[in-house]
């Protein structure tokens, strides 16, 4: 089977370093197999998206010598393809419409949903839609830490898959287009390593693939708080300072000459992809930049 891998930012701003981590180790994942490498923009949440961050993301990404390959998939193109997935699990019995606020359910001591409207099987105005969770264990091994095992039912009970203001929910939609896309691999940071087990019972349910997965170390400021957009983390500069893909790389555990000599963008994620090694990606649910 041909890799395909894919990098899926979401346009809630430019990339940083966090990010650039992100695409190399996906990129060089791809390349390293003779895979395909895609882009796709996780646009569906507009309240939340910076205008022009989008066309900023691809700019960057082109800077720093990524080439992916065909179109760029924008999740605002698929909302047609997630409500036929809704209506495939509702046909199912496997939703139940939620009219919970997020005020009654931080009055609940548990991060688990506790069923509270789960009667409510038929359409509801102001309503968002969950997912009936069923017992059982979720298994699935991760190529950086090993095997993986959770009870959704216990950990999260019943998740959201269509929110009240009737935008769709990031784990609904990542399988759908992860599948629609035929994504085999899936390399992403450690943030989101607990959200698999939520995804591939999803995928079950619809019928769909379940993609290998590899988690990646987090970047963190010097403070110990994630390297993120909401904490106002610097952007990629462009023109590209190729010396940022040394350092990604070198934060991955991979193979760099010591002194980072002055290279091409594409040069240097050449060499990312001649001397890949996912096995010597740290084990490491974050690492703190100096």
């Amino acid at each position: 089977m041909t890799y395909v891998g894919r990098f899926a930012p979401s346009p809630t701003g430019p990339l940083h370093f966090g990010s650039l981590v992100a695409a190399v180790a996906s990129y060089c994942d791809a390349r390293a197999a003779a895979g395909r490498w895609l882009v796709r923009m996780e646009d569906i949440d507009p309240l939340r998206e910076m205008p022009g961050a989008a066309r900023r993301i691809l700019d960057q990404l082109a800077a720093y010598g990524f080439e992916w390959d065909g179109g760029v998939l924008f999740q605002s193109t698929r909302l047609e393809a997630y409500r036929a997935a809704l209506d495939a699990l509702r046909l199912g019995g496997k939703v139940f419409w939620c009219r919970c606020s997020r005020a009654e359910l931080a009055r609940i001591d548990s991060a688990v949903y506790p069923g509270t409207c789960r009667a409510f099987t038929a359409p509801r105005d102001d309503a968002a839609m969950r997912l009936r969770v069923a017992d059982g264990v979720v298994e699935f091994y991760d190529r950086v830490f090993g095997p993986q095992r959770e009870d959704v039912a216990e950990t999260v009970g019943d998740f959201v898959v269509q929110r009240r203001d009737g935008l769709f929910a990031y784990q609904l939609a990542v399988v759908v287009d992860d599948a629609f896309q035929g994504v085999t691999d899936v390399v992403r940071g450690a943030d989101l390593l607990d959200n698999t087990a939520r995804q591939i019972a999803l995928q079950r349910l619809l019928g769909l693939p379940t993609p290998r997965y590899m988690h990646l170390p987090l970047a963190l400021n010097a403070d110990g708080s994630k390297l993120s957009k909401q904490t106002h983390a610097r952007e990629l500069p462009t023109p590209a300072d190729s010396g940022l893909l040394w350092q990604a790389l070198a934060f991955l555990g991979q193979a760099v000459p010591p002194d980072m000599p002055p290279a091409t963008c594409a040069e240097i994620l050449r060499h990312g992809v001649r001397h890949w090694s996912a096995a010597a990606v740290p084990r490491s649910s974050s690492v703190r930049l100096a």
